[in-house]
């Protein structure tokens, strides 16, 4: 410590003696500043920016030069008392500019610039601008002032044009969620699927916004389209297909909905920020999630069985993201079900054995893979098939409650497997692997 105050003594000392032997050198004082150019209706700062000092109060005379930092800004140790400088500015993207009059002690000098094609001023132009121009900004000539301001006005054009339009955008965004959620919680389908075609309409492609939209538009498709089957279950003959009818064109069009949410932010880049993006993940979770249960319901209702063979693909995104192991177990049991239900045995199998891995005691994968392999055995007459679905037919039936709603399928295939093919149950105790 002590060291360390000598030595600033020391330099204090050599101070006084420099004060005695020029006192000229004494009677600086710092200037400092920051390059600032036009940008989208904003001032921003420029940084690696050159930064040369000009004395003006005679016809020459140059001091060192300095380039801004990471901030736009730009600082000199000191100008001599009484000496009058102009800042000449040049950087590779913007047009090459001069500053008002610069004397030593002023620490809040502002430059601005305009984008350009990165000219340097010689010593003679930046004089002449600074005789043409004594408040600055000056361009190298008065053709390059005026291409520099015809394109800041353009960008600021721009600018205020898309951010009017993304005010606007928000605004109508807002209220078709707001009010196409209380018309859906009312069960007025048409309206809250009118007001969110509202929201959608408004940024078509936004990220942010429209798979967001396209995913309660979904929902509402979807919600109406299982009324509509609910409704055709009560009745018989044309009124039952019409309203069955009504259900299949509202869950494809609900699929439809999600498909295009999620095309959009698959086109999407990368979020700049990491909240932005994981709401972006959420919105896509959302869709995935009703996804998979449109396709589930189009099928299980039969009001279009054929679907179930496009639904591998989706369910297999939704597996990727999906975290939860119950709701992986759940989808995958799902799958099974709607392929089987679809009479797409294989792949049914492929699913129920993904979730026996899982939970080896699963009734209902028990009951589908065994119905499945049962189904495929018979039809291929492949009589090792029918013997691990006989194995685990009776594995369910052993342990499955009465009121399985599968029980009575899977007693008459096990009965035709003992009686008409001869074959007697073995007993598994571990879960068929998945085979390659």
């Amino acid at each position: 410590m002590l060291k360390h105050r000598l030595f600033n003594f020391s330099l204090v000392a050599t101070g006084v003696l420099l004060f005695v032997g020029n006192s000229a050198f004494s009677q600086t004082a710092p200037v400092r500043g920051v390059v600032k150019m036009q940008a989208e209706g904003k001032q921003v700062p420029v940084a690696d920016v050159l930064v040369e000092p000009y004395r003006i109060d005679i016809d020459s005379g140059k001091s060192p030069s300095t380039k801004t930092n990471k901030n736009g800004e730009f600082s000199f140790v000191g100008f001599p008392a009484g000496q009058k400088f102009v800042l000449a500015v040049s950087g590779p993207t913007i047009s090459p500019a001069i500053s008002p009059t610069v004397q030593g002690g002023m620490e809040s000098v502002e430059i601005l610039v305009f984008p350009g094609d990165g000219k340097t001023f010689t010593e003679a132009e930046a004089r002449n601008a600074a005789k043409t121009s004594p408040k600055g900004v000056a361009t190298a000539n008065e053709a390059d002032r005026k291409k520099a301001e015809a394109e800041y006005q353009k960008q600021l054009a721009k600018y205020n044009e898309e951010k009017a339009k993304a005010e606007n955008s928000n605004k109508v965004v807002n209220a078709s969620m707001k009010d196409g959620d209380a018309a859906f919680k009312a069960k007025d389908y048409a309206t809250a699927l009118a007001k969110f075609e509202e929201g959608i309409a408004a940024d078509p492609e936004f990220e942010g916004s429209a798979p967001v939209l396209l995913n309660y538009k979904g929902v509402v498709l979807k919600t109406r389209a299982f009324e509509a089957y609910q409704k055709a279950a009560k009745l018989d003959g044309a009124e039952k297909a019409a309203e069955m009818e009504k259900a299949k064109a509202d869950f494809q069009a609900s699929i439809d909905s999600y498909d295009r949410g999620l095309k959009i932010l698959t086109s999407a880049p990368k979020a700049a920020d990491a909240a932005t993006q994981a709401n972006l993940d959420k919105t896509k979770y959302m869709l995935l999630g009703n996804f998979i249960e449109s396709y589930r319901l189009i099928v299980r209702t039969k009001a279009d069985p054929s679907k179930a063979k496009d639904a591998g693909p989706i369910y297999a995104q939704y597996l990727a993201v999906e975290t939860d192991p119950a709701k992986k177990v759940a989808a995958q049991l799902a799958l099974g079900d709607i392929m089987r239900d679809a009479g797409e045995s294989e792949p049914a199998i492929a699913a129920y054995r993904t979730v026996l891995e899982a939970q080896p005691e699963n009734p209902d994968a028990l009951a589908g893979i065994g119905l499945s392999l049962f189904n495929v055995g018979v039809v291929e007459n492949d009589k090792a098939k029918m013997q691990e679905g006989l194995n685990l037919m009776q594995k369910f039936a052993d342990t499955a409650p009465d009121t399985h709603p599968l029980k009575t399928s899977v007693k008459e295939a096990v009965d035709y497997l003992k009686n008409e093919q001869k074959l007697a149950p073995q007993k598994t105790t571990t879960p068929p692997r998945r085979r390659p």
